[in-house]
């Protein structure tokens, strides 16, 4: 295990969250908020110093760089980057409690949207920034965004992919250009350039900078943190429907939009994943409009919760216009099948992801027809690429770890006596990246009511979820420390 080199990367990911904190400083001070601005001062601080230390003792860091070494980098970078990134809610006294504020930063940084808090109107606007900012930086993902920063040297060449393969969603990572530096980059710039258009859009429909700003930071994100108590409800139809364009928007691989700037049109039309992503919003929109017509007073209306909420929920945003637990058994179904499905691969969404399903109901029909012709020889395509038989083995291990991983977590979290209803949506909420789920953690309530154990799993849960299993995991595999 080359601990130097992994030592490096963390001190450096550290340095970079202490320079971000500084914008809610600032904002603080504006706001004559002396106490919140110590707040992250003093955090900042803290980080410097801790990343400064662990900087010097792995300064002579070199050697090779495994695909372990990315696992084991990834996760814990973002353990300590959650961890680091719940000072300033402790020290500023808005979240004393340290569970609750590391609930509250993991949920943030894995753009999963469950709360705590009961009235996030209480906090200052230098924390409320921070938390919706840890949206958009988690979004497209850290290390992403320091394999942008880093020197274009040959040594960084040699884990830049690990690095990318761990931290990024989906059954397939690849490269948009021969450089993974170069890669990051164009990734970062469609983010930033998506993230201003969404910011431009909610400035005219009559947002303040500030509340734009940070809706804008947890639609690009897919977070759902929201900066009034009723979510989205009390904003216009017009911010409500930008809000679902965009959130449907960052649901899409990146590469789509990479391939459409490059003109590559038959590409993007001709995406099977993007195609069954925008296939199955449409069909549950038009299903729960249906389901839910008596409910609200003119068709329009019905439409926009509708397409609102399934927007929100596949694309595991979390945002809300309505108290979705009040409709029928039908169309809350169909919202617990989005939460399981997710948006695409290669988004700032979370889920199971369109693409991965696309892969198993083909793998699922294929083996199917195996069984009728046994001495048949058949691949598997998804958009006329045949799908390597190391990436159908990888899915079936995902669904497999995904599924026990529901089992163990809805059975620890059940001692805590809620339904099951709300157990096991907290659970696919949080797995899911999410955030709202069903009954006591529903769009109107919050997480602050379950225990000490059960916040841990579900932390757990979002850190996994986000991280797409392995590289959590992996870091309670003996085989990951032992010596080669």
């Amino acid at each position: 295990m080359n601990y130097r080199m992994i030592g490096q990367i963390i001190a450096s990911i550290m340095a970079i969250e202490a320079v971000f904190m500084l914008p809610a400083m600032l904002i603080s001070m504006f706001d004559g908020d002396t106490g919140t601005a110590i707040a992250f001062l003093t955090a900042v601080a803290i980080i410097f110093a801790i990343a400064a230390v662990l900087w010097l003792l792995c300064r002579k860091g070199g050697g090779s760089f495994y695909a372990r070494e990315g696992l084991v980098c990834v996760a814990l970078s973002w353990i300590i980057v959650s961890v680091m990134g719940s000072l300033p809610f402790i020290l500023s006294g808005q979240i004393p409690n340290f569970v609750d504020a590391l609930f509250e930063m993991v949920s943030g940084f894995t753009t999963t949207g469950a709360s705590i808090l009961r009235d996030v109107e209480s906090l200052s606007r230098g924390v409320m920034y921070w938390r919706s900012f840890s949206h958009w930086l988690g979004g497209m993902g850290i290390l992403v965004f320091v394999l942008a920063l880093l020197p274009a040297t040959g040594r960084s060449g040699g884990y830049t992919m690990h690095l990318l393969r761990a931290e990024s969603p989906g059954p397939e990572v690849g490269k948009l250009v021969p450089k993974m530096k170069q890669t990051a980059m164009i990734l970062y710039l469609l983010y930033i350039f998506l993230t201003m258009l969404d910011f431009l859009f909610l400035l005219f429909g009559g947002m303040s900078w500030f509340e734009a700003l940070c809706t804008a930071f947890g639609t690009a994100g897919t977070g759902g943190f929201g900066i009034k108590n009723s979510s989205m409800a009390g904003y216009s139809p017009y911010l409500q429907n930008v809000t679902a364009i965009f959130m449907i928007l960052f649901g899409v691989n990146f590469n789509c939009y990479y391939f459409l700037l490059l003109r590559h049109f038959r590409s993007v039309f001709k995406n099977e994943e993007l195609r069954m992503y925008l296939g199955i919003i449409v069909g549950s929109i038009l299903l729960i409009s249906l389901n839910i017509r008596d409910l609200y007073e003119t068709l329009g209306e019905t439409v926009r919760h509708a397409a609102f909420q399934v927007s929100s929920i596949i694309t595991t945003t979390g945002f809300s216009t309505t108290d979705f637990d009040q409709w029928p058994s039908f169309s809350k179904a169909l919202l617990l099948f989005l939460m399981f499905m997710g948006a695409c691969a290669g988004s700032t969404g979370g889920g199971f992801k369109c693409g991965r399903f696309a892969i198993l109901l083909k793998a699922t029909g294929r083996n199917i027809r195996k069984v009728l012709r046994p001495h048949m020889v058949k691949v598997v395509r998804v958009n006329d690429h045949v799908i390597d038989e190391k990436v159908l083995e990888n899915t079936n291990s995902y669904l497999a770890a995904y599924v026990l991983i529901v089992i163990f977590s809805f059975i620890l979290i059940s001692l805590d006596g809620f339904s099951l209803t709300t157990n096991f949506s907290a659970v696919l909420a949080c797995l899911n990246n999410i955030g709202p789920g069903l009954g006591a953690v529903g769009p109107s309530q919050n997480y602050a009511s379950f225990g000490v154990l059960s916040k841990f799993v579900l932390i757990a849960n979002m850190l996994i979820g986000r991280l797409e299993i392995f590289p959590i995991l992996a870091l309670f595999s003996k085989g990951t420390w032992s010596r080669r």
